[in-house]
């Protein structure tokens, strides 16, 4: 039985294993398109255009991938960069100072912030929430640091059902990732990793264990109704793009990183933003939000 001591381990050990090869793995970038995917995904979460807070918090923000872009969009002023991770925090310094923007990081848990009680207008994160034991002490925490009035938005949190879907193509990704790696000339990937886009067998092990919730509406806007929230407001957000997302996903993740040609990341990728629009177009706006892969959250703190 997992405890929250050994969850936070896990979470650790893996984001630090996986901090180098993080932005490759998931088509991060920090251009005009990871500008958009971010700030269309803020919009959603809200219901409305984002836009602009003065000081913004993120909790679990990895290698910057939401805190990097909403800087460059102009949509905060002054970002704090939170994370369990010294690894992923170390590669966000270091994309920050590529990028020439300032962030402030801090090593710490969601459910102990080490911040003044009112002390941002919004705190969000992107992916984090499914990672973190104790749920109501950090919603307790986010309600804490924001000022009256201030936003918590949080996006691309795993849906009970819609994680149920995705196992569909992973599992058929699964049976003909031989013949997948046969067309395209790719040999297995290697159980060690190469570090060009894998970290082996630990990496794979932990990630079996780093996820410890999948929601459905109704249990994630509890958790922000129980701090004292107002205003929860939960939508769902990719299911064409997800089903094939992770069909692709899975037959790279079988293959050697540098054997993969270019010209197949090239066809995933912009299909992936092709269903992408697909689903914000035609099925968001139509179906329950329970059947998506992710689900987003926002709501407000009185006053």
């Amino acid at each position: 039985m997992q405890t929250a001591k050994s969850i936070r381990d896990a979470n650790v050990r893996y984001h630090d294993i996986a901090a180098e090869h993080y932005d490759s793995k998931w088509g991060i970038k920090y251009d005009p398109v990871g500008e958009a995917q971010v700030t269309g995904k803020l919009r959603k979460a809200l219901g409305r255009p984002p836009g602009s807070y003065a000081r913004a918090l993120e909790i679990g923000a990895g290698t910057g991938y939401f805190s990097l872009n909403l800087l460059r969009a102009g949509v905060v002023g002054e970002a704090v960069a939170t994370d369990i991770s010294p690894g992923m925090l170390a590669k966000l310094e270091r994309s920050a100072d590529e990028l020439g923007v300032a962030v402030e990081t801090a090593a710490c848990e969601a459910a102990e912030l080490p911040f003044e009680d009112d002390s941002f207008d919004l705190v969000f994160g992107h992916a984090v929430l499914h990672h973190l034991p104790d749920l109501a002490r950090a919603f307790g925490e986010f309600r804490r640091v924001l000022r009256p009035g201030g936003v918590v938005t949080f996006c691309g949190e795993p849906s009970y059902y819609g994680d149920r879907l995705a196992a569909w193509p992973k599992r058929g990704a699964n049976a003909l990732a031989p013949l997948w790696r046969a067309l395209m000339g790719a040999g297995p990937r290697p159980s060690n990793g190469n570090g060009n886009g894998g970290g082996g067998i630990e990496e794979d092990r932990l990630e079996q264990i780093v996820d410890v919730h999948a929601f459905t509406p109704v249990e994630l806007a509890g958790h922000a109704e129980a701090a004292g929230f107002d205003g929860v407001r939960v939508s769902g957000e990719e299911l064409a793009a997800s089903l094939f997302g992770w069909a692709n996903r899975t037959l790279e993740a079988s293959a050697d990183p540098v054997d993969v040609p270019w010209a197949w990341r090239v066809y995933a990728y912009r299909g992936y933003l092709f269903l992408q629009t697909l689903d914000r177009s035609l099925l968001e706006p139509r179906l329950p939000a329970a059947l998506f892969y992710n689900l987003l959250i926002s709501a407000r703190a009185p006053g």
